[in-house]
């Protein structure tokens, strides 16, 4: 649904995108992570039409940019940073008038409006201009004209900025249910903890590369090594240490908790809880420890 092959954009002698290759399939959810400037909002632009790339190419639900970049804009539903919303207008205006470009019928257009609205918990926007919005409403007006032709492919440029809490679930929640096996989704965004909770992949793009891309536990395998286990007694550790390197490395150790890496803890945790409970030694919990995707990118970005 999303293809992109080598796609450089120059402005004179600036390069902002320098060679971005990814794809992705309908019922994926991609997220694009990068530092500002890293190309990611440039990137964008070039897959919904907008800007045409200096090289390279991107096909969009089987449309190419540069040869019909109309029906480009047709199947794409796009959420930019800044929405450049008409403030005067009223909700119910602003929609229609979307609508229509659009070319939806309009009962069609006001009940998928009323509907989406209603969706992310502000229906009392329809009568209310624009500028009374604050600015979490703003943003999810944005989104439901993005969302208003229910388009295949969703091109969503932080999605939850200016929202509080509460409403950024309701929009997560919206793009999760979005998923589906006719639609792709690309979001870009600074919350990594809403990119590990929403995308299936993650692609980090960094002066204008896309320098890592898998999803979070192939990245967390990648960058971080393998997961750390944490393996919690209802007594001291005192000779379970050895016991447990027969299979694994322990790295960390407490009075009554160890932690230890193995690259096949499919097969080898099985083993050390088999041996601690022939050595009646009681467990209370074995778990992986939690890392970050935050730690992920940080490596990422900083080498």
């Amino acid at each position: 649904m999303i293809l992109a092959e080598g796609l450089v954009k120059r402005f004179d002698d600036f390069t902002a995108v320098a060679g971005v290759s990814f794809s992705v399939r309908a019922g994926e959810i991609l997220a694009l992570l990068g530092p500002n400037g890293a190309g990611k909002t440039t990137t964008v632009r070039m897959l919904a039409a907008i800007l045409m790339p200096t090289e390279g190419r991107a096909i969009i639900a089987g449309y190419d940019t540069r040869q019909d970049p109309v029906a480009v804009r047709r199947n794409v539903g796009l959420l930019t940073e800044q929405p450049g919303l008409y403030l005067r207008m009223r909700g119910d205006e602003y929609l229609e008038f979307f609508g229509r470009l659009y070319g939806l019928d309009l009962e069609v257009c006001r009940r998928r409006a009323r509907d989406l609205l209603e969706q992310f918990a502000m229906p009392e926007a329809w009568g209310r201009r624009i500028g009374e919005y604050s600015k979490g409403m703003r943003q999810k007006l944005a989104l439901v004209r993005a969302l208003l032709h229910d388009p295949p492919v969703l091109l969503l440029d932080e999605p939850t900025s200016a929202m509080d809490p509460h409403s950024a679930k309701l929009v997560r929640d919206a793009i999760a249910s979005l998923r589906d096996k006719r639609r792709a989704i690309l979001v870009c965004t600074h919350n990594l903890v809403e990119a590990e909770a929403l995308a299936d992949r993650i692609a980090i793009i960094r002066q204008g590369r896309i320098v890592a891309t898998g999803t979070p536990a192939e990245l967390k395998q990648q960058f971080l090594g393998p997961p750390v286990m944490e393996l919690r007694l209802a007594c001291s550790t005192d000779g379970v240490g050895p016991l447990v390197a027969r299979w694994a490395r322990v790295v960390e150790e407490g009075a009554s908790w160890l932690r230890y890496v193995t690259e096949s803890p499919e097969t080898d945790n099985p083993r050390i809880l088999q041996a601690l409970a022939q050595a009646n030694i009681p467990v209370v919990t074995l778990s992986e420890v939690p890392r970050s995707l935050e730690s992920v990118y940080l490596r990422v970005v900083e080498g």
